[in-house]
């Protein structure tokens, strides 16, 4: 059975979405502050996490960051109190898959559940049987992307990505020449609609900038089209 892992410091919240996630056929695990939440995300290597952001011990935030940095892609689903652009981005940033502010429905949290779940298992399909024991490479100009191991190589120096930029940055080269809006991107990367959320595109566009460029005043790999979006360009090495 899927297992469902469920981290929020009010009792309530965490009855309440046990109760809606398990008579939704999902097998439910729940914890009251981040540091035993991180910990059962690791022993019990469930399917999905939800997180809250405000927790006592170790917050949602520390959680997400803690757990890709130990290379566990486990999907996350963010909840918080705060309507605040910040968290969203900072979340997202570290790796979580999808966000929902507080107040929410509980038949929204499954509806959110079963869509990232479906996402994940969607891009398991996608690996070509043929294909599981290849490394994939990209070449850009001195940028070298690791597909399968996820890693990106500057000049053969390891860089150190996150999730979301790693998955934009391979976006990005996998259609060099072509321009995205940000809604485009939002959409590819995200996998989720964020309609007015164009800034995370931005900042996530910033940060590899800041990573990969020499000068990132004029950039060499991600152009900005005024006006619309961004682009690759498919510089030679």
């Amino acid at each position: 059975m899927t297992k469902i892992l469920v981290v929020d410091d009010e009792s309530s919240i965490v009855t309440l979405l046990q109760f809606n996630i398990e008579k939704a056929g999902f097998d439910v695990v729940t914890a009251e502050d981040g540091r035993t939440g991180y910990e059962l995300a690791l022993s019990e290597k469930p399917d999905l996490i939800v997180l809250d952001l405000m927790l006592p011990e170790m917050d949602g935030i520390e959680v997400c960051k803690q757990l890709r940095q130990d290379k566990v892609e486990t999907p996350i689903l963010m909840l918080t109190a705060k309507d605040d652009e910040l968290d969203k981005i900072i979340g997202l940033e570290l790796g979580a898959d999808d966000y929902l502010t507080k107040p929410f429905s509980p038949r929204e949290v499954v509806a959110r559940i079963k869509a990232i779940l479906r996402r994940s298992a969607g891009k398991a399909a996608d690996v070509e049987p043929e294909d599981a024991q290849k490394e994939r490479a990209l070449q850009i100009g001195e940028l070298k992307i690791l597909t399968e191991s996820y890693e990106v190589y500057l000049r053969d120096e390891l860089l150190d990505l996150t999730p979301k930029e790693f998955e934009l940055l391979v976006y990005l080269a996998n259609h060099r020449g072509k321009v995205f809006s940000r809604d485009q991107l939002l959409d590819a990367v995200w996998n989720y609609d964020y309609i007015g959320e164009t800034r995370i595109v931005d900042v996530h566009v910033s940060h590899l900038r800041d990573k990969i460029e020499a000068d990132t005043k004029q950039p060499r790999y991600i152009k900005t089209i005024r006006g619309f979006g961004y682009k690759m360009e498919n510089v030679k090495s």
